[in-house]
């Protein structure tokens, strides 16, 4: 731990829970989510509308709401708020993308990346 000038102990942060995000239609978020991106779908038992997802100990929690905005930057997906996974055949994510009919940019900086948008928007970066 750090301690701090005075004398305190400084809070220290030892894992990454999860990241939750806004859906407005559960069922498509579902479908992207479990079906299109493959993701393990875990047990909660929390009464408001959501679906939780796991990926290498990490939590994605989608929490249903509405009136969601929509990308802040449209034409380079990954200047967006995103979450990242690695991934480890790019050009299989891609044919699966594309079976499945769904959109995607390859990444600007040429590295070996794509970001995809969810049915609400949220941008999700595969790289390799």
């Amino acid at each position: 731990m750090l301690n701090l000038s005075d004398g305190a102990i400084a809070m220290q942060i030892t894992t990454f829970l999860h990241a939750a995000l806004l859906v407005s239609d559960l069922a498509k978020a579902e479908h992207f989510y479990g079906t299109v991106l493959g993701l393990a779908k875990v047990d909660r038992v929390l009464k408001f509308p959501g679906v939780w997802y796991e990926v290498g100990g990490f939590q994605i929690h989608l929490i249903a709401a509405q009136g969601l905005s929509k990308l802040q930057n449209s034409e380079k997906w990954g200047r967006n708020r995103h979450l990242a996974f690695a991934i480890a055949d790019l050009s299989a994510a891609k044919e699966q993308l594309i079976a499945h009919g769904w959109e995607f940019q390859m990444s600007a900086s040429g590295r070996s990346a794509l970001f995809v948008q969810d049915p609400d928007g949220n941008v999700i970066e595969l790289g390799e």
